[in-house]
């Protein structure tokens, strides 16, 4: 068991453009709950201690606004952030489009191309109105170099309980991958492509 001397402490930002599921990502990490009506939000913030490798960690996750009017706020965010989820929804290609100014700004503020980014492609159950296919978003994502690349729906918590373990806490924790008999796919730089149906 961990003891809270070897807790590690993570700072998680949730960005991506209005209406895509961030929240509702969030919410059903951090409260195993499905948020059904669209509310924007301004800034929310959880914490929720997981273990991963025997080892505590407090995961403090900033859900922000995906309106532009809210760009200094989150500006402020990426400052702090450790890790960040890039959220897009795959019934929009704008979504995903827009996540490409979010890494720019996220690499020239933190001034380190390196900075832990995970792709998310939300809304995975809305399979007949995908307007970005698996490819695309792959293909952004190999050209950000190998940033990892998942896609879920946040009606389903065991499918992306991993996003949070992986490479945004502390970079070299090992993959746990979480199928609960529901198709998941996931891609990701070390793993090549893992994949659950």
């Amino acid at each position: 068991m961990a003891t809270r001397n070897s807790r590690r402490d993570y700072h998680i930002v949730v960005l991506g453009a209005g209406g895509v599921g961030k929240s509702c990502l969030t919410a059903q990490f951090v409260q195993n709950i499905w948020i059904e009506s669209y509310d924007p939000t301004i800034e929310d913030s959880y914490r929720k201690i997981i273990e991963v490798d025997g080892r505590q960690c407090m995961l403090e996750i900033l859900d922000t606004a995906g309106t532009e009017q809210f760009t200094a706020m989150r500006e402020l965010y990426m400052k702090t952030g450790q890790g960040f989820l890039l959220v897009f929804s795959i019934t929009s290609q704008s979504s995903l489009n827009e996540l490409s100014e979010l890494r720019e700004t996220i690499i020239r503020i933190k001034d380190d191309e390196n900075v832990p980014i995970v792709i998310v492609g939300n809304k995975s159950d809305l399979e007949q109105d995908r307007m970005v296919s698996r490819q695309a978003a792959f293909n952004v994502s190999q050209s950000w170099g190998n940033a990892p690349y998942y896609e879920t729906s946040a009606r389903r918590r065991g499918e992306f309980i991993t996003f949070f373990t992986w490479r945004l806490v502390g970079g070299g924790v090992k993959h746990r991958t979480r199928c609960s008999g529901r198709k998941w796919l996931g891609y990701a730089n070390k793993l090549g492509n893992s994949k659950c149906r």
